[in-house]
């Protein structure tokens, strides 16, 4: 079963598949509706009137990344896996960081796109505005298993808890970094951080100080702009504002044909640091976006938001500091939902869903040294949501509005075994109003072999609490003739428990290594049953979810740097992913299983950063794919394994000026990543595209 209609989330596509198939003979049902859920794009505040004559940034705050060195990699401080500050050659997790100078030398345009330099991630663009990214597995229509923060601020959606990441973006330019990890995060992070986390975070008002502007356009990325100035209040008070525009053209079926997807977008935000004393860090920052998609079935999807988000950090002494954050956001979707027909029969017209939700959030976090050998970090959070639906006649949600109440509490604890011998054992505890009490504790082992070499292991447990789709969903909404798929009323949290071993070393001062190796033991996994008797016309309808798939996945992460020569370094790396997913005995799926994966076994990459003379630079990156196999109704269906080829040549004519050509996808014309086999399956066109960027 694929899941719905909806555009935006390109995996609610169940349904409108699962009634054609059901026209054909309900023995061959083997999937459902396809909710795509349809994120449209964005709006464009392009930061214009008088532009400032400003010093100069420093170079050593611009330059920062560019100049860093391997060693010095392994010593960028990361908080995603701790909550606190730890170098990440030292880090006990399956962690890959993504640096601001990496996102530019790759030629990304996007954040998705950013996404393909992380190792551990399974990146699949499904159109032109629409990626499936997951880590480890589950990279589904519907995938929901990886929790995503920009700057502290959860941008998961619990319509069917994961991320739209077609409204997920900022000016790349100010990205500090972003920080990977691959496997359960649930002890610190909560719900819905199963089979990993991916934190986003954008580089302070202080290191953002003049003018930077930048534009181009080429084939698919057909035209596009932003500019930033950041500037001082006083001498400890910093701020920026920035806008960005673009404009996208449309992908192509199969026999080369217009996809009619084209998007654009437009975002404009802002952020405030200041330090009023040596003790005190104080942040606010908010954006707000809007534009339009094209929908592959028909119509137009719009979309819009905003957020707010303050945040409080506060020095009590060496041993001890804490932060508040506070948060408010809010997203607004209109998505054209196709008639739903069965055969000859349209059991219900097609219709726009309109979906508001407003999140506030709240969290306080403190972290303290105790006796010397105890480092602990604890906090408490609240999370309050409020979603209004406005229903399809072909895609509903019951009760259209809900009020939803998330309460959570964390401790962890890092006892110093030894000088290098670390044990860090936590759990957090959340409350929610699907399922009540959530525990996701864990266990893990650091040992520093020697300052360049270091071993860890862990066990972890994580959930994924149920969504909207999981509890609420009508397909089509209940007015019509016949439903043919449900929300589960007693659907529950699907569970992991993952086990992991790595190892991370810099053996020389050219080169970096890491391994991961992982086996992950999930139950509750989300199915799609029936009741035992027929409906009024003779048919097992409807379908409803339920938790009746269990299994295993198993595989390794390796990844290497090596710096060949001081203007050229190499970065490879492989990825193996087994997968073992069957439904329970004496219970049913209808899809046997097959709709929760979408992965490929084998992923490799390599990609190449040269520093030539004359201020030039060239970067490529090979990437292999292997065949993907996912549910098509009565057969399995696949995506064939591809190489592709990405690379940028940029030169700096002057400091301040750069001059850049980028190609994506240079090996074909066009090539499916994602989808069911078919003429309506989308594939992703060679591009390119030119940039000039101007800072002062």
């Amino acid at each position: 079963m694929k899941v719905l209609g909806i555009k935006r989330v390109s995996a609610l596509n169940w349904v409108g598949k699962f009634a054609r198939l059901i026209s054909q003979s309900f023995q061959r049902l083997k999937r459902g509706t396809d909710l795509k859920i349809a994120a449209a794009a964005s709006v464009m505040l392009l930061v214009t009137g008088s532009l400032f004559a400003q010093e100069a940034p420093p170079a050593e705050s611009v330059e920062a990344y560019k100049k860093m060195s391997l060693t010095q990699l392994m010593n960028l401080d990361v908080t995603s896996v701790s909550k606190q500050p730890e170098p990440y050659g030292q880090a006990p997790a399956a962690i890959q960081v993504i640096t601001g100078d990496e996102i530019a030398r790759s030629g990304a345009s996007s954040l998705p796109e950013a996404m393909r330099l992380a190792d551990n991630l399974d990146v699949a663009q499904k159109n032109s505005h629409d990626w499936a990214i997951s880590a480890r597995g589950f990279n589904t229509a519907l995938g929901n298993k990886l929790l995503v923060l920009m700057d502290g601020r959860s941008i998961y959606t619990p319509l069917f808890s994961g991320v739209f990441w077609d409204v997920q973006d900022y000016l790349l330019q100010d990205i500090d970094r972003i920080e990977v990890i691959s496997g359960p995060g649930g002890t610190l992070w909560g719900a819905n951080a199963v089979n990993g986390v991916i934190n986003i975070t954008t580089k302070s008002a202080k290191d953002t100080q003049g003018f930077y502007t930048e534009g181009g356009g080429g084939s698919m990325l057909q035209y596009f702009g932003g500019a930033r100035y950041g500037g001082a209040l006083s001498s400890n008070v910093y701020y920026r504002v920035y806008g960005k525009y673009f404009q996208r053209g449309s992908e192509v079926f199969s026999d080369g044909s217009d996809a009619s997807d084209s998007w654009n977008m437009g975002r404009g935000g802002f952020r405030i640091d200041a330090e009023p004393s040596l003790q005190n860090t104080l942040t606010l920052q908010g954006d707000y976006y809007a534009g339009h998609e094209g929908v592959t079935t028909g119509g137009q999807a719009n979309v819009s938001g905003g957020n707010m988000l303050g945040r409080w950090s506060h020095t009590f002494s060496d041993t001890s500091d804490m932060s508040l954050q506070m948060y408010y956001d809010r997203t607004h979707l209109a998505d054209p939902i196709p008639a739903s027909v069965v055969g000859a029969i349209t059991l219900a017209p097609a219709g726009i869903l309109i979906d508001d939700l407003d999140t506030f959030d709240v969290d306080f976090q403190h972290h303290l040294h105790v006796a010397g050998w105890n480092n602990v970090v604890w906090g408490l959070g609240y999370r309050f949501t409020h979603e209004v639906t406005q229903n399809a006649p072909a895609l509903a949600f019951f009760p259209p509005t809900l009020d939803h109440n998330l309460f959570s509490g964390f401790l962890q604890d890092e006892i110093k075994l030894r000088d290098n011998l670390f044990l860090t054992l936590g759990t957090k505890i959340e409350h929610n109003d699907y399922t009540g009490v959530e525990v996701e504790p864990s266990g893990r082992l650091q040992w520093n072999v020697t300052p360049k070499h270091m071993l860890w292991a862990a066990v972890s447990r994580a959930v994924r609490t149920p969504s909207r789709i999981d509890r609420d969903l009508s397909q089509p909404g209940p007015s019509a003739p016949l439903v043919i798929l449900q929300g589960g009323k007693d659907f529950q949290s699907e569970t992991v428990i993952a086990y992991e071993l790595g190892y991370r070393a810099q053996p020389t001062s050219k080169l970096q290594t890491s391994l991961s190796a992982f086996y992950n033991d999930y139950d509750h996994v989300r199915s799609a049953t029936t009741n035992s008797t027929l409906n009024a016309f003779g048919l097992p309808f409807p379908f409803f979810f339920q938790n009746n798939v269990e299994g295993q996945t198993y595989g390794f992460e390796l990844s290497a740097s090596y710096q060949l020569l001081d203007w050229w370094r190499l970065h490879c790396s492989y990825d193996l992913l087994k997968e073992d997913l069957r439904v329970k005995p004496g219970k049913f799926d209808i899809n046997n299983a097959l709709n929760e994966t979408a992965d490929p076994q084998n992923q490799f990459s390599l990609r190449s950063s040269m520093d030539l003379p004359q201020n030039i630079q060239f970067d490529t990156t090979l990437r292999w794919v292997d065949r993907l196999y996912n549910n098509n109704g009565a057969t399995v269906g696949t995506v064939p394994s591809y190489f592709e080829l990405d690379a940028r040549l940029a030169w700096r004519p002057v400091k301040s000026l750069e001059l850049a050509i980028v190609g994506q996808n240079l090996l074909h014309d066009h090539h499916p990543e994602y989808g069911f086999p078919g003429p309506a399956r989308v594939e992703i066109s060679r591009s390119v595209y030119g940039k000039v960027s101007w800072e002062f």
